[in-house]
């Protein structure tokens, strides 16, 4: 089925740019370029922003809601994705899966834009490339692109840079934390991918996570938003074909099976020297992931939360 992941993009779009002041956010034109929508970086955005923001990243293709978790001894604020399309939402779209970088600028590129310009290996591993004009992409940045950016992205994906639309939060605003959170089901899909899985056979996903403080940095905003997922998001699949193949990979999915899990995500980056790529690639998971097998009604559940690592993360005194 071919579902046009920017063709979808732009369509929620309509809505927010209509609803711009009551989202807290900018949009505009930028010159030498195409359609600019700040979601934080010199606007509040907000809740509801990053709600929007997640929706825009998941090419419209999942529920995204903002709940509550049991934690800290109460109630904690959530982020709660639910998706029928787990493959085309989340690893053709919504994954952080291109580096933009020209010049000064360097930013993480998600949404569907990367569906068009299909550079990464999974795209090819998948089978799945997209023509589109225009294209919708999700940048993950303190910095608003200028015009080089637009060029950059535009002779990627095989537009006009007038046909470049681009959706901008730092991960140290609100909006920014909730699209980053709502990459629960994200985690999983990907991880299952590396592992040699075959994703196809995942059929509907449902993940939440709770919603960090806003970091006072950068560094702080990566690790805790890092953390909501890899010591506080579960995850549910709901999977096809043999229970055998899913007992095998389900204790390899969450987080816990790396061998640098159970200190925050921030010691973990700093002494992987900052670099993301120093870093065991098993971590970037959810912390609880449950499968459920559509075709023997078998239920696995494996990993679990770690309320400890995300009061350290949270500074939860």
């Amino acid at each position: 089925m071919k579902l046009e992941l920017n063709h979808r993009a732009e369509t929620a779009l309509e809505w927010i740019e209509n609803s711009a002041d009551e989202l807290r956010i900018d949009a505009g034109k930028v010159r030498g370029g195409g359609w600019l929508l700040d979601f934080g970086v010199k606007t509040p955005g907000g809740l509801q922003a990053g709600r929007e923001l997640a929706r825009v990243c998941l090419a419209d293709l999942a529920d995204v809601s903002l709940t509550t978790l049991p934690l800290f001894d109460g109630v904690w604020p959530a982020v709660q994705v639910a998706t029928d399309h787990p493959v085309p939402a989340c690893l053709f779209s919504q994954y952080a899966g291109w580096e933009i970088k020209t010049g000064d600028f360097f930013a993480m590129g998600s949404g569907p834009m990367r569906a068009a310009a299909a550079r990464e290996e999974l795209f090819e591993k998948l089978g799945y490339r997209e023509r589109a004009k225009p294209v919708v992409g999700v940048l993950e940045t303190g910095e608003l692109p200028n015009a080089d950016v637009f060029r950059f992205i535009a002779e990627r994906c095989r537009v006009s840079r007038k046909e470049v639309i681009l959706l901008v939060a730092p991960v140290t605003s609100v909006a920014g934390n909730v699209q980053v959170v709502a990459r629960s089901v994200e985690t999983a899909m990907h991880k299952l991918l590396e592992l040699g899985f075959d994703v196809k056979r995942i059929r509907s996903g449902h993940g939440v996570a709770p919603l960090p403080p806003v970091g006072k940095n950068t560094l702080d905003g990566i690790g805790r938003t890092n953390d909501a997922i890899l010591y506080g998001a579960t995850v549910t699949l709901w999977a096809t074909g043999d229970d055998d193949s899913l007992r095998e990979v389900g204790p390899k999915v969450p987080s816990e099976s790396s061998s640098v899990y159970g200190q925050p995500f921030r010691k973990i980056f700093e002494d992987a020297g900052g670099d993301f790529y120093k870093i065991d690639p098993h971590l970037f998971s959810p912390a609880l992931v449950i499968l459920h097998n559509l075709d023997t009604g078998s239920v696995f559940r494996f990993g679990r939360t770690n309320e400890g690592v995300l009061r350290e993360s949270f500074g939860i005194a």
